[in-house]
C-alpha cells in the first residue's frame, strides 16, 4: 500500500488464507457446547460457474480425486446449481467425519485456484443441525478469508434467525476469523446442506 491509498482512505484486501477451514473442527466444539448445534456431514464449495475445457478438466479431477475415497460414507461428490445460476460441488460424510469434509473442501478450493480458477470461487460451508430442525452453516468467504454463520428460519420464507447468527459470532470469535462486517453475510438460501 502506498502513501495515496493511506489517504484516500483505501485498504489492502485481505488474501484467502484456506488453511482458516482447518479450524472448523475445533470451532464446531464450542459450537454445540454454546448453542447444541452438531455437524451434519455435508459441507459444499460454490463458485461461479464457467465454461470451457479447462474448468471441466479441473471439476472432473476434483470430483475423481474427492469420489476416490474409500472412507465416504453415503453417495459421491456430486455437482448441483442453485437458482442464482451458482454452481456447488457437494461433499457428504457422516456427521463425526468434520475433519474428512475439511479436507475435502480444502481439496475443491485448493485443486480451482492452483488450476487458475480462484476468481471463481465464491465460499464454502458446513452444514449444522439443532434441536427442532434448526439449521446453520458456517460460511467461509474465500475472496475475505473470513467466516460467518446463516441461520435460516424454519418454513417456506427466506428468513433469517439474526440472533443466533450473532449468538455464534460472539461463540466463535476465539476460533474462527469471524467477518466483521454484516453487510457481507450474504444470505444463501437453497445452498446444499442446509
Amino acid at each position: 500500500m502506498g502513501l495515496l491509498d493511506i489517504l484516500l482512505g483505501r485498504t489492502k484486501p485481505v488474501l484467502p488464507d484456506l488453511d482458516q477451514l482447518f479450524a472448523l473442527p475445533s470451532a464446531a466444539v464450542t459450537l454445540e457446547a454454546a448453542a447444541g448445534f452438531t455437524p451434519t456431514g455435508t459441507g459444499a464449495v460454490c463458485f461461479a460457474t464457467v465454461e470451457g475445457g479447462a474448468f471441466e478438466q479441473t471439476h472432473r479431477e476434483v470430483q475423481a480425486l474427492l469420489d476416490a475415497d474409500a472412507d465416504r460414507d453415503g453417495p459421491p461428490v456430486e455437482l448441483s446449481q442453485d437458482g442464482y445460476g451458482y454452481s456447488w460441488l457437494v461433499s457428504r460424510r457422516s456427521p463425526g467425519q468434520l475433519s474428512e469434509l475439511v479436507n475435502d473442501l480444502h481439496a475443491v478450493n485448493s485443486s480451482m485456484e492452483v488450476n487458475g480458477f480462484g476468481p471463481q470461487l465464491l465460499c464454502s460451508l458446513a452444514g449444522f443441525q439443532g434441536e427442532g430442525g434448526r439449521r446453520l452453516a458456517l460460511v467461509y468467504l474465500y475472496k475475505r478469508g473470513t467466516f460467518y454463520p446463516f441461520a435460516p428460519l424454519p418454513g417456506d420464507g427466506q428468513r433469517r434467525d439474526n440472533a443466533l447468527e450473532l449468538q455464534v459470532k460472539a461463540a466463535l470469535a476465539d476460533d474462527l476469523r469471524m467477518e466483521q462486517d454484516l453487510s457481507r453475510w450474504f444470505p444463501v438460501w437453497g445452498a446444499p446442506g442446509l
